[in-house]
C-alpha cells in the first residue's frame, strides 16, 4: 500500500477524473483533460446484504473466520469493498456462531476489518407466514427480545448494526426503541404487517425498507397494504434487489420513483452460489438448486427462486437496462447512498476510504482498488 493515481471518466458527467491515493485514503480527486474512451471510475460498491458469494457463507453450521475472510476476498474482485454480513433467522446459537465468526475475522484480518463495518441480522423476528417469511426457515421465528439482541452484541463485541424484523410483533415498537437507543438500524422486512404497525415502528425511530418488495404475498390487498406504507414513508430508506429476477424492471421502476434517489439503494441479497459456474446444485436453502447462465437461481424443476445469484455490480448494470435510469443516479444508489449507513464510503472525497472501480462501457468491473491496495482477482 503506497500511493496511486487512478484515472477514469465521471460516470455522471463524462469528464475524465483522478483520484489519488494516500495509503489507505483518497488525497486528491480532480478533473483532467484526457481520452473520451477511457473507463468508468467510481467509489467501490457498497453492498448492506451479502449472505454469501463464491461458495462462502456467512450461515450455517460450519461458519469459520477463515470463511468470512474468503468471502471478502472473493468479493473484492467483483467491485464490492464494504459489504454487510446478513445472518438470517435460525436458532440463537446458530446466530451467535456467525456473529462470533465475523469478529474473529475482523480481529485477524486488515483487509476484512476495512471491509467489513458491522453485521446486519435479518430476522429472527420476521413474520412466519409462507410469502412473507422468503427462504427463513419456519421453526426459528421468534419475537423480538432485547435478552436475545444483548446476547448477540456480547458476541461479536457490539457488531450487529442492522436488524430487520416484522412490525406485526406486538413487541415490535418497545424493540425497535431499545435498538434505536443502542444506536442500530432497525429495517422492515419480511412482513405482513399491516399500515398502521409500520408506522408506529417508523415513529418508533425503524429508518430502513429490506429488499423491498420481496419477502411478502405474491397477492396483496390493492389498498392499503404494507408496501404502500413503506413507499410513501420519507423516513424509510429503502433497498431493492435489481437482479432481473426478483423485480420486474416495471415494479423496480415504479419503485425508485415513489421511494425516490435519495431514499433507494441496491443490494445484491447474494447467497454462497453466487459467482459460480451455472449448474445444478444442492444448497442448505432450497435443496437441489439450479443457477442459470443469467443468475438466476431457482428450485430445481420449479419457477420458483432460491435466493440472489449475482453480485451487486450486477445488479448496477441491470438496474440501468430494467429502469432507464441515468449511470450516475444509479451508481449512488450502490455507493453513496447505502454508504450512509456506515459512514465513509461509497465516495470520491479527500479523507474516504481509498477504494476505486474501474468499469468498461458494458459496465463490467476491470480494475478494483481497496483501501489504497491493488486487487488481483
Amino acid at each position: 500500500m503506497g500511493t496511486l493515481k487512478v484515472r477514469g471518466r465521471d460516470p455522471a458527467s463524462g469528464r475524465l477524473l483522478e483520484v489519488s491515493t494516500d495509503g489507505a485514503v483518497i488525497a486528491h480527486v480532480r478533473y483532467v483533460d484526457g481520452a473520451e474512451d477511457a473507463p468508468f471510475l467510481l467509489p467501490g460498491l457498497v453492498d448492506l446484504q451479502v449472505n454469501g458469494y463464491g461458495g462462502h457463507d456467512v450461515n450455517g453450521p460450519d461458519v469459520t473466520a477463515d470463511e468470512v475472510i474468503a468471502l471478502v476476498r472473493a468479493l473484492a474482485p467483483a467491485g464490492t469493498t464494504t459489504l454487510v454480513p446478513t445472518v438470517i433467522t435460525a436458532a440463537e446459537a446458530d446466530i451467535v456462531r456467525s456473529l462470533r465468526a465475523v469478529a474473529e475475522a475482523r480481529a485477524r484480518d486488515g483487509a476484512t476489518r476495512r471491509a467489513v463495518p458491522f453485521v446486519h441480522v435479518e430476522g429472527p423476528h420476521i413474520s412466519a407466514e409462507d410469502g412473507p417469511r422468503g427462504a427463513h426457515p419456519a421453526g426459528h421465528v421468534r419475537a423480538p427480545d432485547p435478552a436475545e439482541f444483548d446476547r448477540w452484541q456480547r458476541a461479536c463485541d457490539g457488531l450487529v448494526g442492522i436488524v430487520t424484523l416484522s412490525p406485526h410483533h406486538p413487541e415490535a415498537v418497545a424493540y425497535t426503541e431499545y435498538l434505536t437507543r443502542a444506536g442500530v438500524v432497525v429495517a422492515i422486512g419480511h412482513t405482513h404487517a399491516s399500515p398502521e404497525e409500520v408506522r408506529a415502528v417508523t415513529d418508533a425511530g425503524a429508518r430502513m425498507s429490506t429488499h423491498l418488495g420481496n419477502g411478502a404475498h405474491a397477492v396483496l390487498a390493492r389498498h392499503p397494504n404494507h408496501l404502500w406504507a413503506q413507499l410513501a414513508d420519507d423516513r424509510l430508506t429503502a433497498g431493492f434487489i435489481a437482479d432481473g429476477h426478483h423485480l420486474p424492471a416495471d415494479t423496480l421502476t415504479a419503485m425508485l420513483r415513489a421511494k425516490g434517489l435519495e431514499r433507494s439503494f441496491l443490494v445484491s441479497d447474494s447467497v454462497a452460489l453466487a459467482g459460480m459456474p451455472p449448474g445444478e446444485y444442492s444448497s442448505p436453502i432450497g435443496g437441489s438448486v439450479e443457477l442459470s447462465g443469467d443468475g438466476r437461481l431457482s428450485v430445481a424443476g420449479t419457477p420458483y427462486l432460491a435466493g440472489a445469484a449475482r453480485s451487486l455490480a450486477d445488479g448496477l448494470a441491470q438496474a440501468v437496462r430494467m429502469t432507464g435510469i441515468a449511470l450516475g443516479d444509479a451508481v449512488r444508489l450502490v455507493t453513496a447512498n447505502p454508504g450512509r449507513f456506515v459512514g465513509r464510503r461509497g465516495l470520491l472525497a479527500p479523507g474516504a476510504q481509498a477504494d476505486l472501480v474501474l468499469m468498461d462501457p458494458e459496465l463490467r468491473v476491470q480494475r478494483v482498488v481497496a483501501a489504497g491496495s491493488e486487487i488481483v482477482g
